[in-house]
């Protein structure tokens, strides 16, 4: 190639560049297939399970405390009643949330629940909750072992037939089969309490009728007591514990034959063996309490998380189904049909700024009459306030001498669009009903905007490019026709000039004409090779190796080059990179053609749909390095701006009479 600029300094050697310079890789038979598949699969069943589950045990526990601070959105109102603070974050006054997390909120801010209370004081908050219910297999294998050696001792008595120990055995019996049945409960009520009571009361009747501490039935008392504590905690088991010990000892005392030796030493006994028990229970059920707080705010916790998280599943499918295309009006026309799949409204707008004047462009609306250009000052105010501001702002009454975009609507909700930190347009969506918009739909509407922002303005600058692509598809086009095409015909308009110079003085013009002929039909040929390379390009079912197949045999049958491909076929390039990739081979292949004066040509393509790697060689006139002429001569430019548009890089290698070669590698990403 006539002119370049190179990348790395000249080789010394005598042979080509087709032998000395290193293969960027390990050789590859001609046609060689590779196969690459990857497929990825995302199901949202198990995200549903775990949402379901933690929403239905938050509607079975009570939260105890605990905060998580939200991030507070970017809201604002035009009045004060417009909007309300809640558990952190701005929303719009009416915006109906979830009642279990608006009760928490006020419980929390009116300092209802705090972190450090008892968990069952503060779970009371929540409704009737069974404070015995965690401890009742417990309780009923507690029962049930002391009724069973209760029975144990009275068995020789009720055999001896006393009749006392026998009906305190049949109630004893009855009472522990229909506490089976129907276990005591406990919701902090008085007749939850008198029910604990009552039964300690039944207990230490029947140990006081049947000989006191001596009683069959005094074990049952453990039973009574525990129960005091798992209800209302040790101090509560303690003060009862008293109670029944002084409800059996005093009597007992009272006895003539009461022996201070043995019988108070019983008494001390059995009194340090109930207030044990009280205490045990009291701290068992403080442990248990604990666990539950801590349960009941994991939980809590664990909710917000899962509500967070189907927020962000929500966005991630709007992302996922935000246009790909670059195409303008296909990225507008799937943002309002997604707004649609989103939320409810009546009307829709999308306005986008224009720089030169500072007017609006209504690029869409649904729902409402608008101009197709808006200047500032016919903007609603409310509109008028999104832009300056830049904040979402939510109207929930737009009838009260504050209308909207449309007339008759009761409610909007309008968004800035930013990107790249200026402000592209805006969102206008309104609803006929006041206060229609609910929390979850701000929520949706301010992690919807920035990525269809960020689209929209990405369609936007492709289309100026695009524009500025087509110009230099024109120059590049104009080049070939003038470097191809206009050479050959400004040569027939001198031999015409010639030959009728000629025919006028009277020479033999017939040998000059056949000449001509010859000439004309070259240039036709070499006119219908140039449109049809132009016309040459990758499709999606025309590879890169298939194309460079064709055009080499073209570039064969007309030059005579011995040229050697050498190409990957199976996994493929995006088709932009892949199309920007193969005018870089044809550039390079077309100054092989014009300018290098080579016998031999080696082209290499390697590609694995992720990376990709291009190499011509020939065995030319080369050049030498920092000689190569202008930067863009002969279209070096040209293929260093199509490498930088795909993050790829090349590099031209030459010296003079050794060959030049040309890389082009593009990483993967």
């Amino acid at each position: 190639m006539a002119s370049a600029s190179t990348s790395t300094a000249p080789r010394a050697t005598s042979r080509s560049a087709t032998d000395d310079l290193p293969d960027p890789m390990p050789p590859v038979s001609p046609t060689t297939n590779m196969t690459c598949e990857a497929t990825s699969h995302a199901s949202a069943s198990c995200r549903s399970s775990l949402l379901d589950t933690c929403r239905s045990e938050r509607r079975r526990s009570t939260p105890m405390g605990g905060t998580t601070s939200r991030k507070s959105m970017s809201v604002t109102s035009e009045r004060p009643g417009d909007v309300a603070e809640e558990n952190g974050a701005t929303a719009p006054n009416g915006v109906a949330a979830r009642p279990g997390r608006l009760l928490t909120a006020r419980l929390r801010n009116a300092g209802g629940i705090d972190e450090n209370v008892d968990v069952l004081a503060a779970s009371a908050l929540g409704g009737d909750i069974d404070r015995l219910r965690p401890f009742a297999p417990a309780i009923l294998a507690i029962r049930w072992a002391t009724t069973i050696a209760c029975l144990a001792l009275a068995a020789g008595p009720f055999l001896d037939r006393d009749y006392t120990i026998v009906a305190w055995t049949i109630v004893v019996l009855s009472y522990t089969a229909f506490r089976t049945v129907t276990p005591i409960r406990y919701v902090g009520d008085t007749r939850s309490l008198l029910e604990v009571l009552a039964e300690v009361g039944l207990l230490t009747l029947a140990v006081a009728a049947t000989g006191y501490w001596t009683s069959p039935y005094v074990v049952s008392l453990i039973t009574a007591i525990m129960i005091a504590g798992f209800a209302r905690g040790f101090g509560f088991a303690l003060r009862i514990s008293v109670v029944a010990v002084l409800a059996v000892a005093l009597p007992d005392m009272a006895r003539e034959d009461f022996v201070w030796e043995s019988d108070g030493a019983i008494t001390l006994q059995w009194a340090v063996i109930l207030m044990m028990v009280s205490v045990i229970a009291g701290y068992a059920r403080r442990i248990s309490g604990e666990a539950d707080r801590q349960h009941s705010l994991a939980l809590d916790r664990l909710g917000r998380l899962a509500d967070a998280n189907a927020l962000l599943f929500s966005l991630h499918r709007v992302a996922q189904t935000l246009p790909n295309s670059l195409d303008y009006d296909e990225v507008l026309d799937s943002t309002i049909q997604r707004l649609r799949g989103l939320m409810d409204f009546d009307a829709v707008a999308i306005l986008i700024a224009d720089e030169t004047d500072a007017s609006w462009h209504v690029a869409r609306r649904e729902g409402l009459r608008l101009s197709e250009r808006v200047e500032l000052a016919q903007l609603p105010s409310v509109l008028r306030t999104t832009a300056e501001r830049r904040e979402l702002v939510v109207r929930n009454e737009l009838l009260n001498n504050n209308p909207g975009l449309a007339p008759s609507m009761g409610s909007g909700v309008y968004a800035p669009l930013s990107a790249r930190g200026s402000l592209i347009g805006l969102i206008s969506l309104e609803h006929k009903d006041e206060r229609h918009f609910t929390q979850r739909d701000v929520e949706l509407i301010n992690g919807f905007v920035e990525p269809v922002a960020l689209a929209i303005d990405n369609a936007r600058w492709f289309t100026r490019l695009r524009t500025v692509g087509a110009d230099e598809e024109r120059t590049r086009i104009a080049r070939e026709l003038h470097d191809r095409i206009g050479q050959s015909l400004a040569y027939l308009a001198f031999e015409l000039d010639r030959i009728v110079s000629a025919q006028g003085r009277g020479d033999d013009i017939r040998p000059s004409l056949d000449q001509l002929r010859d000439d004309v039909r070259g240039v036709i040929g070499e006119v219908r090779d140039t449109l049809y390379d132009l016309r040459t390009d990758v499709s999606d079912n025309q590879d890169l190796a298939d194309t460079l197949d064709q055009f080499i045999q073209r570039l064969k049958d007309r030059t005579g080059l011995e040229i050697a491909l050498y190409a990957d076929r199976g996994p493929r390039l995006p088709i932009l990179q892949e199309r920007e990739m193969w005018r870089i081979a044809q550039e390079a292949l077309t100054n092989v053609e014009r300018h290098a004066k080579a016998s031999r040509v080696r082209v290499l393509w390697r590609c694995n749909g992720q990376a990709a790697a291009l190499e011509i060689a020939d065995d030319g006139a080369g050049f030498p390095v920092g000689r190569a002429g202008r930067m863009d001569s002969y279209g070096i430019m040209g293929m260093r701006e199509r490498a930088a548009s795909i993050g790829a890089t090349l590099d031209v290698l030459s010296e003079p009479g050794k060959g030049t070669r040309v890389r082009c590698y593009l990483a993967p990403t």
